[in-house]
């Protein structure tokens, strides 16, 4: 059984998880943009998120060290203050998702994501993305094959927020979308 646990590998990321109510604003923003461009596929609303390091396939056996190193990285951290911003086309030239940026003014959030990215790559688990931070959430994805006319996104309902969590999930990709397990959550501070 040990062995079989060895060999098996996760698709893991870390991600900072988001208050009922940002959850809320985005699910009603997306409606209105999946009812301009109903090629979209919605992101499922409890599987909205912003991603910190996307770890790829790791062996399962490394899950409580990555989890513990990322507590670790996030001693104390207070939970950041955020906002919707504006809403984006990603990449912008052909783009693949519909995702919402998020207004960062303290800094706090890519502090975040700096001490984890630190602290996972100095453990082997993660090798930092070379473009910078992009604090944003994807609310829908276009389907492969589809190429979209892109057009201006609505504006975004005024909404600030204090984000609770930080997770260590594990993808499972399906036909009908990835679905997101938690394997470990650490709380940030008030």
């Amino acid at each position: 059984m040990a062995a079989n646990r060895e060999r098996e590998r996760l698709r893991l990321f870390v991600a900072l998880d988001l208050p009922q109510d940002a959850r809320e604003a985005l699910v009603a923003w997306h409606t209105g943009v999946m009812s301009l461009f109903c090629e979209l596929r919605p992101v499922a609303d409890d599987a909205l998120h912003v991603t910190l390091c996307f770890l790829g396939s790791l062996p399962a056996s490394g899950v409580k060290e990555i989890a513990d190193a990322c507590e670790a990285a996030l001693d104390g951290a207070p939970g950041p203050d955020l906002g919707l911003d504006a809403g984006l086309w990603l990449p912008p030239r052909r783009p693949r998702v519909v995702g919402v940026r998020l207004g960062d003014p303290s800094g706090a959030l890519a502090q975040i994501q700096d001490s984890v990215s630190r602290a996972l790559s100095d453990g082997g688990w993660y090798r930092p993305e070379k473009r910078p931070f992009l604090p944003h959430v994807t609310v829908a994805r276009v389907p492969t094959r589809v190429r979209i006319r892109t057009a201006e996104l609505p504006p975004l309902p005024r909404l600030t927020f204090n984000a609770p969590s930080v997770t260590l999930y594990r993808s499972r990709l399906q036909r009908s979308g990835a679905r997101y397990e938690p394997l470990a959550r650490i709380g940030l501070s008030r």
